[in-house]
């Protein structure tokens, strides 16, 4: 009976070290009626982040939000819609051409999706080797997708030169990608392509456009809080100053 007991033990302890050790790859997580946020991971300056895109279940198929950025998720991504909604996706619009927005571009083309960037992302991916949208916006744009509408918002140069939002006035719900970070940041984040003199004025136009917004979907951080436009703000205004210095 005590060998019996001591192998449990074992077996027990192995599963819960299995469990702990097994990386997440995909995550995907309710938001508000049809709307989802998906979350992938990659390693950046030696840790594992988090990647966070949307989707959005219409009438006429669902509509994604930015790419994978964990290049082994893409298929992943699109069977487990299909599994909850039975139903595929028809549309793919990447936010700026970073690679965790647009890694999944062409595969999703070859699958027949419709994918849309602008065409200053395009540009920008073109230069920087990275994946590219079939089809560009030259201005901001507004979408339908029964029974939605959205818009696609070029506020200015911020993250990066191209970075653009996603507002759905009627839900109140702001897709902000890298544009916005997390009340728990203490700083802007990656600012290799950004332009720090602009970032704090292109998110109060961002403030002024998106007003109320019930929700604020962020790229790298928790979107449960809505303080995280103001936070980044702040944050925006304080990196200008330094460099005014």
């Amino acid at each position: 009976m005590r060998a019996i007991i001591l192998t449990l033990i074992f077996i027990f302890s192995l599963t819960n070290i299995l469990g702990q050790t097994k990386e997440t790859k995909l995550k995907i997580s309710h938001l508000t009626g049809d709307f989802y946020i998906y979350t992938t991971y990659n390693t950046y300056q030696e840790s594992q982040v988090p990647a966070n895109g949307m989707y959005l279940v219409t009438n006429n198929g669902i509509v994604m939000f930015d790419t994978p950025w964990d290049t082994t998720q893409f298929q992943p991504l699109l069977d487990s819609i299909k599994l909850r909604h039975n139903k595929r996706v028809v549309m793919c619009i990447a936010t700026h051409w970073h690679s965790d927005k647009t890694a999944g571009l062409e595969y999703y083309r070859q699958q027949g999706i419709k994918t849309f960037t602008t065409a200053l992302t395009d540009e920008l991916s073109k230069q920087n080797d990275k994946k590219r949208a079939e089809f560009l916006m030259t201005k901001d744009t507004v979408f339908n997708y029964e029974p939605y509408s959205f818009e696609t918002y070029y506020p200015g140069e911020g993250h990066t030169k191209d970075n653009i939002i996603v507002w759905f006035k009627k839900e109140k719900i702001l897709y902000g990608g890298c544009l916005i970070k997390g009340v728990d940041a203490e700083n802007l984040g990656y600012l290799g392509d950004a332009n720090v003199t602009e970032y704090a004025t292109t998110l109060k136009k961002i403030q002024k456009k998106c007003s109320d917004p019930r929700f604020i979907i962020i790229s790298h951080s928790d979107w449960n809080n809505i303080n995280s436009l103001k936070h980044s703000l702040q944050m925006a205004k304080k990196l200008r100053k330094r460099n005014d210095r």
